[in-house]
């Protein structure tokens, strides 16, 4: 092993399949907060972290990139994790007799489509994982989990209904962070660069900051926005290019973009995912 990788979740959690799927050779260390698992990173108990950052049908993981920044950490790989999302029972139950699902609030719009043609409810749970272990660990047989089959396997539960998620192509995208960055590489899929921005106070900033990458002909994929200090004049902004500062290009673009900010700070360069174009 090459130390542990921290997930936010328990054993089983779909953060626990994104770190057997993309990193097998690090041991798994389940944290119970986002904060959590990036502290483990950040205090060296794990030499890698695995954030999950958005979902294909939920969109944004809520406060996730708020906690980026303020990290101190780097963002080093992606990995694009397919979601079968499955319906787990007590050994021996039947679907029929399910009547409540639980699961994190995340995952249940993600299959809102089986639970109503079922009259299934849907319960809020803090984490896939713990609601398996907790239907495992109960007594009634019309409890239900929503979480991966890696799950059952751990808690020993039967997979009543399997790929249950509403759309086909329902995918997480998770972030990969370590305490040092690694410039060094190049993808065979091109490359990422992340960055967070805070632009300067004068008329039309954000357009002008935003026009050096078009000029430049830099592909920017993610642009959101936050706001930082508690303040609604304090706008931070994550984005995410296509490229390496090192290209001519985005090193032109990134110029420009410091004449019209304040703060820019990198938050990684990385191989982008063989998935990123496919999923």
């Amino acid at each position: 092993m090459n130390g542990k990788i921290a997930f936010q979740g328990e054993l089983g959690a779909y953060g626990h399949q994104a770190c057997a799927e993309t990193c097998p050779d690090y041991a798994p260390l389940p944290c119970p907060t986002f904060n959590s698992a990036i502290e483990a990173v950040r205090n060296g108990d794990a030499a890698l972290g695995m954030i999950a950052v958005e979902n294909s049908t939920y969109g944004r993981v809520a406060d996730v990139h708020s906690l980026l920044p303020e990290s101190g950490l780097n963002i080093v790989d992606e990995a694009f994790v397919r979601v079968h999302i499955n319906l787990l029972g007590q050994k021996g139950a039947d679907l029929a007799q399910i009547t409540d699902a639980h699961g994190h609030v995340v995952i249940l719009p993600q299959c809102a489509g089986f639970l109503t043609e079922h009259a299934i409810r849907g319960v809020v749970s803090s984490d896939n994982a713990k609601a398996a272990r907790d239907v495992a660990e109960g007594t009634d047989p019309t409890q239900g989990a929503l979480a991966s089959e890696l799950a059952a396997d751990i808690y020993g539960l039967d997979v009543l209904a399997r790929n249950i998620e509403d759309q086909d192509n329902n995918t997480t995208r998770f972030i990969v962070m370590a305490r040092e960055p690694n410039y060094t590489r190049r993808g065979d899929n091109g490359m990422m660069t992340s960055l967070v921005f805070r632009v300067r106070n004068i008329p039309a900033a954000l357009f002008k900051a935003m026009g050096g990458f078009a000029t430049n002909g830099v592909n920017m994929t993610k642009l959101e926005s936050y706001m930082v200090g508690g303040t609604f004049q304090a706008t931070q902004f994550y984005a995410e290019i296509e490229g390496h500062p090192d290209d001519a290009n985005v090193k032109l673009a990134l110029e420009e973009l410091d004449y019209f900010t304040d703060m820019v700070r990198l938050m990684g360069v990385y191989p982008a995912a063989t998935r990123r174009h496919s999923s």
